[in-house]
């Protein structure tokens, strides 16, 4: 709606720079890290447990993979001792050694497959869980008051939809299968190590508390920084969406270097958070890789003595060379995965948010079923205000009568589109009541509700899709020869029957390839098929020319006949006919009247009207 953020919105956000598109810019601040770590992983971990069976699977799937790989070091250390005997001068046994290679292959075979497996049986977990989440935000979207949107800008609800899912999704995937296989190769290891060498054993622990040391240190510094990560990017998404929206009006008022700043600012942030994230998250390799190379020296050293002494067997210290390797391997993937879970903590909590948000006050269980409507709206000591601190609306009535034509003007800030909202219920009054025929619009479904109106906003909004899907967007089940004829009756058949592929030309997403003045055609032609019981219209011809204007309000004039209709105005020559016009200032009905009659009274209306004309003939 024209008016919506003036006067319709609470205070936003502070923002940088004009509003140009679908919503403001917004500065969001960083979070030092999730405000809930615990609650949040205990939350998303709750969404596998309609997969348990799977996820059992793939447990014992990673289980018996990482097995067979821990027992091959130990196997080919049989092979490696037995070649030794060349150097001790026995016979060697290649029978034995060939029937060892042959169970490596079975091992690193089977191993494979499992591995295999579990990735294959988790993608279809992952997907799903990620499903689920996305269709109960979609769910929770549609179920949202008015006002969460008002604050929000598009952008950063878009981030989190997309993005933010997009981060748990993935980390999902790399996270449960990494730390199963890395908890189950550390335990593995460490049995094969104890069995072959407890000596050497102690000597690979000594790691150990340097390892916990530097993952827990650097898990904790690069926490706030995915989090950073996560809210810059919806702040840029939110900023890119803006601009776009808005590229003309950016252009117009030659505001380029100003978005590219903007946009450089948002962007540094951005740099600096994820900069910051993926280098002390890459710290932990280096480190980590330096830890085993100390360990796998004390190893090959200390092993060597044994094997010398002829207390080791020199297959044994292959083997725990190998298990030294792969002992701090599964650690430093732990802290690698750290860092993931991180990332999708801090994304599923910006996700949650949006799920934990307040809905909209749920439908009358004992809602009655809207019938045949004849148009009878009466607002009764109506109290409202966006801000409670602030009411916009105190003891607001106002009465309306079947068929009559309702004019509602005033100056900007005034309350007039807050009427319509209110009346369709994308916020709900105070006290007082609004009712349609007697009954409290409170008792309606909001669905059935909003199934009485048919709205023509100065906005016009249209979808990719055809004109012919536009303008059926009405009435879904309509035919060709009602969508030509409401098209006929607002005055569009014929500009469409220019286009190359008429009513079958496709519309792209900003509905760009049609002027303005033929958008609007296209919403009239939309409320004409739907054919409401209530028309809202929201200055419906603001946006074409004087005479295509001449035309449309014929149409409408016909339309509007035997039918409610509430038309915000903001040309005041356009509502000289209307039946009741209501003068809003600032939450208040100030004068009520017809065209006639208010002016014979000389007020507000009046001065409103003459200083219209004023400018008019000052401008011609």
């Amino acid at each position: 709606m024209s008016e919506h953020r003036n006067e319709n919105s609470p205070p936003e956000p502070r923002r940088r720079g004009p509003r140009v598109g679908g919503g403001p810019m917004r500065g969001l601040a960083l979070t030092e890290k999730p405000k809930d770590f615990k609650g949040t992983f205990r939350r998303l971990v709750g969404y596998l447990r309609s997969h348990l069976g799977k996820v059992i699977l793939v447990l014992i799937m990673a289980v018996l993979s990482t097995a067979f790989g821990i027992l091959s070091p130990k196997i080919l250390g049989l092979a490696t001792t037995e070649l030794w005997g060349i150097v001790q001068g026995r016979q060697v046994d290649f029978a034995y050694i060939g029937k060892v290679l042959a169970g490596l292959a079975f091992l690193y075979i089977f191993s494979a497959l499992f591995s295999f497996g579990q990735q294959f049986i988790m993608a279809g977990v992952t997907q799903r869980t990620v499903y689920e989440m996305r269709r109960e935000i979609k769910d929770k979207l549609s179920r949202l008051p008015l006002k969460y949107f008002d604050a929000s800008s598009h952008g950063e609800i878009l981030s989190r939809v997309t993005n933010d899912v997009d981060t748990v999704s993935s980390s999902l995937q790399q996270s449960m299968t990494q730390l199963i296989t890395s908890a189950a190769t550390l335990v593995g290891v460490l049995i094969m190590m104890l069995v072959t060498s407890p000596l050497l054993t102690l000597v690979t622990l000594l790691v150990l508390p340097a390892a916990f040391v530097v993952t827990r240190m650097v898990a904790r510094r690069s926490r706030k920084y995915f989090s950073g990560q996560q809210k810059s990017l919806g702040e840029l998404n939110g900023h890119v969406e803006e601009m776009l929206t808005g590229h003309k009006v950016i252009k117009a008022f030659s505001w380029e270097q100003e978005s590219i700043r903007q946009f450089e600012e948002v962007n540094q942030r951005l740099y600096d958070s994820g900069w910051k994230a993926q280098f002390i998250s890459g710290l932990i390799m280096p480190i980590m890789s330096f830890l085993n190379n100390i360990g796998f020296v004390l190893v090959s050293a200390i092993g060597g003595i044994l094997v010398a002494r002829g207390s080791l067997a020199l297959g044994d210290l292959q083997a725990m060379i190998q298990y030294s390797r792969n002992f701090t391997q599964p650690i430093s993937q732990t802290a690698s995965i750290a860092n993931i879970i991180q990332a999708a903590m801090a994304a599923a909590e910006r996700v949650f948010e949006v799920l934990d948000e307040q809905e909209q006050v749920p439908d009358n269980p004992l809602a009655s079923v809207v019938g045949e409507v004849k148009g009878d709206v009466r607002f009764e000591g109506v109290q409202f205000g966006y801000d409670q601190s602030e009411p916009l609306y105190q003891d607001l009535n106002i009465d309306v009568r079947q068929g009559q034509t309702v004019a509602i003007v005033g100056p900007t800030g005034a309350g007039k589109t807050t009427l319509v909202n209110l009346l369709m219920r994308f916020y709900d009054v105070g006290m007082g009541s609004i009712s349609i025929d007697g009954k409290d619009i409170r008792d309606l479904k909001r669905h059935d509700l909003r199934s009485i109106f048919g709205m023509v906003l100065q906005d016009t909004w249209l979808f990719n899709g055809t004109i012919r899907e536009n303008i059926a967007y009405g009435r879904l089940d309509a035919t060709e020869e009602e969508i030509v004829r409401a098209a006929d009756a607002a005055h569009a058949d014929h500009f469409i029957r220019t286009l190359p592929q008429g009513y079958d030309t496709v519309l792209n997403e900003e509905a760009s390839n049609i002027s303005q003045g033929q958008k609007q055609l296209l919403t009239i032609a939309r409320a004409i098929l739907a054919d409401p019981a209530i028309l809202i219209l929201d200055e419906a011809t603001s946006s074409v020319d004087t005479r295509t204007e001449i035309l449309i309000q014929k149409g409408m004039d016909k339309l509007m006949k035997g039918r409610t209709s509430f038309v915000i105005a903001h040309r005041l020559s356009t509502i000289r006919n209307a039946d009741l016009i209501l003068v809003m200032d600032e939450g208040q009905i100030v004068e009520q009247g017809t065209h006639q009659g208010l002016l014979a009274e000389n007020g507000f209306y009046a001065e409103l009207y003459n200083s219209q004309f004023a400018r008019q003939w000052a401008v011609g």
